[in-house]
């Protein structure tokens, strides 16, 4: 069964950072795209970060700088490191995944940036 558990989160105050980790289980992360996505209160899902299956990244531009995507094909893990939070970076973080038709999401990770 595929299934990816996100976690990491917590409440913290701007400027701070945070290590988001998405287990992955059913599969290998180094064998697809995986991204992050995260939704803000009231707003729709906004995409973050993609690591591709050949380890290139993308980013949402205004966030390059500040997150950094990666995985540990040992762990199977993907990872969103976030850096200098601000209160607008709040939201669930949810890691996604997909192929063949078949898209997988986690149940998210609540981040919460505020003094």
């Amino acid at each position: 069964e595929v299934q990816v558990v996100e976690s990491g989160g917590g409440l913290v105050q701007p400027g701070a950072s945070l290590r988001l980790s998405c287990a992955a289980s059913g599969f290998t992360v180094g064998s697809y795209e995986m991204d992050w996505v995260r939704q803000a209160p009231g707003k729709g899902p906004e995409w973050v970060a993609r690591m591709d299956n050949g380890g290139k990244t993308y980013y949402l531009d205004s966030l390059k700088g500040r997150f950094t995507i990666s995985r540990d094909n040992a762990e199977n893990t993907l990872y969103l490191q976030m850096t200098s939070l601000k209160p607008e970076d709040t939201a669930v973080y949810y890691c996604v995944t997909g192929w063949a038709l078949h898209v997988f999401w986690g149940q998210g990770t609540q981040v919460t940036v505020s003094s």
